[in-house]
């Protein structure tokens, strides 16, 4: 069976062909910069040279046709007909609190993506058009939408209230949803199989962090609690997000600096974080590299980073009453070193003790657990795509 894996945004679409005898992926590629100038679709086909098509590409469904060409193309295809897709995987950002898992693409389903881009108006919408595109294209096609809140959706009500005004969680659904959930459920089960342990006996603390972040407490199989919000705007310092900030900081923005709440919302979605604290760049390694050189900001906002793991970290310890694994997974977390030593530093108190040699790595699966830890420290790189075909064969299979 042959999965395509969709992801759209705004103005862009990810997408992998998976070959689910052996878990292969056959190709995969991005279409960037969708209506406007400079798009192109970038294809890389397994074992063949990269290809990439420069061309405008006005709107998300000609860009689906390009995928779909390049798929079968004679020279950098990799199926002879589309006749071998056998079904389509959307990812999409929010789902609300109705779905916990992934559904088959029905009118109800559709509609309630539609009435979650309230919650989501940059993600919901995008990923409406990609999915209304596919539909146009593979009109017979099976098709699922894999949402990124459904994992956290057995948290307890006590960890997804808000104590605001009861009625405005009756009316608009104000409450913690949590995202990056399809990662989170991927690494933590994958845990679960790296040490040969039954994951619904496991409590797991999983660490989704680079240019987005959150951490997830897992109990049982089950999210337990989770850093991200009603938006992904909650819980860790960004790449450009602010993360965790009293919120009575934007009322007097907009009091004392004469601003509308849409401009402070640039503000705290796109000019803080990392860069709006460091001044230097959205991306960690750049800041890291500063930090070396002695750049007293780019250091600052390293360790209000780290420290922000840390405190999540011990406080899904106390929510779940101790932890047996710890897993950093994401841009960073599976690619610095350096961020994992300094957020597992003096946690021995915890029973977390990282091995430095076998900590050098990076984007490999392994176990950088020191040999006296009480604690499971593990590096797992996070497959978000895989997860989506897994349940979209699942769900077919089942037709």
């Amino acid at each position: 069976m042959k999965i395509l894996v969709v992801n759209c945004g705004s103005s862009s679409l990810k997408y992998q062909l998976i070959d689910m005898d052996g878990e292969i992926v056959l190709a995969k590629g991005l279409v960037e910069r969708i209506g406007i100038k400079g798009s192109k679709l970038t294809h890389r086909p397994a074992g063949k040279e990269k290809v990439e098509i420069d061309e405008f590409i006005p709107d998300h469904k000609t860009g689906i046709k390009m995928v779909l060409d390049a798929l079968v193309d004679k020279k950098h295809g990799v199926i002879n007909s589309m006749s071998e897709i056998s079904a389509v995987g959307h990812r999409v950002l929010h789902g609300g609190d109705k779905y916990t898992k992934s559904v088959l693409i029905t009118p109800d389903v559709l509609n309630a993506v539609k009435v979650c881009a309230a919650l989501a108006p940059l993600h919901n919408p995008a990923s409406l058009i990609g999915i209304n595109a596919c539909r146009a294209l593979m009109p017979n096609i099976p098709m699922t939408i894999v949402f990124d809140t459904a994992f956290h959706q057995t948290m307890p009500d006590y960890a997804y209230m808000y104590a605001l005004p009861y009625e405005l969680y009756e009316k608009y659904n104000i409450r913690r949803y949590g995202f990056h959930g399809t990662s989170h459920r991927y690494v933590s089960n994958e845990a679960a199989k790296m040490l040969n342990r039954p994951y619904d006996k496991l409590k797991i603390i999983t660490c989704h962090l680079g240019n987005g972040s959150s951490v997830a407490a897992v109990s049982n199989g089950k999210c337990v609690d989770t850093s991200m919000g009603l938006t992904p705007l909650e819980g860790l310092v960004m790449g450009t997000r602010c993360g965790d900030i009293d919120p009575a900081i934007i009322p007097y923005l907009v009091t004392n600096l004469g601003i509308s709440v849409e401009e402070v919302n640039k503000i705290i979605y796109k000019k803080s974080g990392f860069l709006g604290l460091s001044g230097i760049s959205s991306d960690s390694r750049d800041l890291e590299a500063a930090a070396e050189k002695g750049n007293k900001r780019a250091l600052l906002t390293l360790n209000v980073f780290y420290y922000g793991v840390k405190k999540y970290i011990g406080a899904y310890a106390a929510a779940m009453n101790g932890v047996d694994v710890l897993v950093f997974t994401a841009g960073i977390g599976e690619n610095s070193s350096h961020a994992r030593e300094c957020i597992c530093e003096r946690m021995d108190y915890l029973g977390i003790k990282i091995d430095k040699e076998k900590n050098k790595i990076k984007g490999k699966a392994v176990d950088i657990s020191s040999a006296d830890s009480k604690v499971k420290v593990l590096v797992i790189p996070t497959n978000e795509e895989l997860l989506i075909a897994r349940d979209t064969k699942k769900i077919v299979e089942n037709l």
